[in-house]
């Protein structure tokens, strides 16, 4: 027999294993000798009172053997003389096309821009030391995508569009810790997800798909509304049958290309702002009421901030506890922000996004004359002003958060987790008023949510302006261009998705649709 069971635990009662086992004991009302296994389903902490709570769900195994494996297989096979499916990029959305056409018995070709996680290193270490960026591997281009080098966190709110369960479970069964199986914000971390990348590849390789690196993507041949090749950088073409086009927020030009052959995009709503960084301590008093170093159990806090403020959401994203903020510049010329958490998130800073949302129809009038790609013009200029105002390099624009509400320079800056370095800057006055005046009054009203978050021991860094991307590409019900017969728009970069699991997901549901009628 298997029950579920709701339990809750304090922090004063350290030997969990042992404290559930009695606590669903007395629950179900039992010998707790009868019970012969718990198993964690989920797992999260409450720490809106003083008293923090543990809140544990677990299955409860009475008079019956726990069991040691998955009920998830992922059944692979050899699909090295299969028909084949090119897919565009290789990050979440693009890897788990990948694996699922393995699983239906299809070729994936994979077409990557970037460079493996490996070499990516070398051009990570170049934005931060040098400030050069290569315009093809950088902390948003390369294998495994954005996601890989920028912190790995896997919550999603889109449990109707796929098997999540699925999902979690392919990232432990190539190498992700099965914590991320019971955690309510399930996260791998920036130093681990790598691995988990390779192995995927590897696992693709395996099976008789192929991944080609360095590979951009830079014309399309069209027939009859339908692409019959691809051309490549460095002049090569291949032919194609079904194309899943999963190339991220970032990959303008895929955009511009798109544009300029008259193959229907779409602007859509966004949201831009800046990073906001506090050392982490003052969030862990926050959250865990504590005035002292948070307990060992408790992990690096985080939070959750959202005000309407003028008809706009004003909000936390990707927020990183013990996390570290990275040049996220997809070109020279433009600076960037993003966050990222190691594992164990044991940084001594905590940064979060704190975006305003972007109406392409109501809030870029004077853009207009872009058409579709005005959200895309708008990023970029607002990326140019924060790489000059930076002082033409990877340096970022930075402020006090107290300076930057109350509208004055500051003369200095707090330390910072930024590698390239910070430049105090006006950024009130820098920043265009629907984002900058939204985020004033959006970081007044977080202070009185959270009392010690508004001080000037915070800084803000800017832009953080790759939240999600500008541009839609449209797909019908069968989830292909309604233009191109063979294009299958996939994942963040045709806006279908907001992150890893969800990225995954429609990738997974992509290439069930790209293999009909083969």
């Amino acid at each position: 027999m298997v029950k579920e069971v709701q339990l809750r635990v304090t922090l004063k009662e350290e030997e969990f294993q042992d404290i559930l086992l009695v606590k669903a004991a007395k629950w179900l009302a039992i010998p707790k000798e009868e019970i012969t296994g718990i198993k964690v389903l989920r797992k999260s902490i409450d720490a809106r009172k003083p008293k923090i709570i543990f809140n544990y769900k677990v299955a409860v195994y009475i008079r019956q053997v726990l069991p040691k494996t998955s009920e998830y297989e992922f059944q692979y096979q050899d699909v090295s003389k299969a028909k084949p499916i090119h897919i565009i990029g290789f990050g979440p959305a693009g890897m788990w096309a990948a694996l699922r056409c393995i699983e239906l018995g299809f070729k994936p070709i994979v077409l990557e821009r970037g460079k493996n996680v490996q070499d990516r290193r070398r051009d990570l270490k170049a934005i931060n030391q040098d400030h050069f960026v290569n315009e093809d591997s950088n902390y948003c281009f390369g294998e495994g995508g954005a996601g890989t080098y920028s912190d790995g966190k896997l919550y999603t709110r889109s449990l109707k569009r796929g098997d999540v369960r699925k999902i979690f479970e392919n990232l432990v069964f190539h190498g992700a810790t099965d914590q991320i199986l019971v955690d309510a914000h399930p996260h791998i971390g920036t130093n681990k997800l790598p691995k988990v990348v390779q192995n995927i590849r590897e696992t693709i390789l395996k099976y008789g798909g192929e991944v080609h690196f360095e590979t951009r993507v830079t014309d399309f041949g069209i027939k009859n509304n339908k692409i019959e090749s691809i051309q490549f950088q460095n002049g090569n073409e291949t032919a194609v049958e079904r194309v899943i086009l999963a190339t991220g927020h970032s990959a303008r030009d895929i955009y511009y290309l798109l544009n300029k052959k008259a193959i229907a995009i779409k602007s859509k709503s966004f949201a831009m702002g800046v990073r906001v960084e506090h050392p982490q301590h003052i969030i862990d008093s926050i959250q865990y009421h504590c005035s002292d170093e948070r307990h060992e159990l408790l992990p690096a806090a985080s939070y959750s901030l959202v005000q309407q403020v003028n008809d706009r959401g004003v909000y936390s994203f990707c927020m990183c506890p013990g996390g570290f903020i990275v040049p996220a510049a997809t070109a020279n010329g433009e600076v960037v922000v993003n966050g990222m958490s190691p594992s164990r998130r044991n940084n001594k800073f905590a940064n979060s996004g704190i975006v305003v949302e972007i109406n392409a129809e109501k809030d870029l009038h004077k853009y207009e004359q872009f058409g579709e790609l005005k959200g895309l013009e708008f990023q970029k200029n607002l990326e140019r002003l924060a790489f000059t105002s930076g002082g033409r390099s990877q340096v970022a624009p930075g402020q006090r958060l107290t300076d930057f509400v109350e509208g004055r320079l500051s003369n200095s800056l707090n330390d910072t987790s930024y590698q390239p370095g910070l430049k105090s800057a006006p950024m009130h006055s820098l920043l265009p008023k629907l984002i900058g005046g939204r985020l004033r009054k959006g970081f007044e009203a977080f202070g009185r949510k959270m009392k010690g978050y508004y001080t000037e021991e915070a800084n803000i860094v800017g832009v953080e302006s790759r939240t999600s991307s500008p541009v839609n590409i449209p797909r019908n019900e069968s989830l292909v261009h309604p233009q191109i017969s063979n294009l299958f728009p996939c994942g963040e970069g045709g806006g279908y998705a907001g992150g890893i699991i969800s990225a995954a997901m429609d990738g997974e549901r992509c290439a069930e649709a790209a293999i009909i009628g083969m």
